[in-house]
């Protein structure tokens, strides 16, 4: 079974765009996501990327119209401009490693926070609304937001960003497969090929 390290984070749009379709080039595959949430802005700090609002202003207008574009390409609702973004994900984060450390699959929960983000108008920063989403997908809310906060859960997203920075995933979502690095949801389409030929990985010379 192929094994693809799927790092991300809650507030990014582009994961909440690529979440569904890597889901179904895997499963088409047989291929396992191993699910791994990171610090973005600490992998920020390695590629040389800025935040959002340090970007020039052209970068920022285009970046509004791909998400436009990939939002109806994918068939989601998406807002551009949510109300509560920029939003801390620290929490919702962690609240995805929980569920993983109590063996539990959390892909469905967590199309349910990006969606709260970006189609719902819902601040995934606020515990009730995280212990509501929690709920809906059918965990225990309280157990999971505790184990989410335990120093463990904190330390297992900071290796997760270390393991991510050692393989030059250099943004969110992005797909390992086999050492090589897919940085986008819209480099999707290059990992599912990798796939289906089989062919060895590609590295930097």
């Amino acid at each position: 079974m192929p094994t693809i390290d799927y790092y991300l984070t809650c507030v990014s749009p582009w994961t909440y765009l690529g979440h569904r379709p890597v889901q179904q080039v895997a499963a088409r595959h047989g291929a396992k996501l191993v699910v791994k949430p990171v610090n973005l802005g600490e992998m920020f700090k390695v590629s040389g990327q800025v935040a959002l609002g340090e970007r020039p202003a052209v970068r920022q207008r285009y970046r509004l119209i791909e998400l436009q574009r990939f939002a109806e390409m994918r068939g989601r609702k998406l807002n551009p401009k949510p109300k509560f973004f920029p939003v801390n994900p620290t929490l919702a984060d962690h609240t995805i490693i929980a569920i993983l450390q109590s063996g539990r699959d959390p892909m469905a929960y967590m199309d349910s926070v990006f969606s709260a983000v970006w189609a719902e108008e819902q601040d995934i920063s606020d515990e009730p609304t995280l212990a509501s989403l929690l709920a809906a997908a059918g965990f225990d809310a309280a157990a999971i937001l505790a184990s989410a906060k335990e120093p463990e859960t904190a330390a297992i997203r900071a290796r997760n960003t270390q393991d991510a920075v050692d393989v030059d995933a250099t943004g969110v979502p992005s797909f390992v497969l086999n050492g090589e690095p897919f940085w986008g949801q819209d480099r999707i389409d290059l990992l599912d090929r990798a796939l289906s030929s089989g062919r060895a990985p590609f590295k930097a010379l």
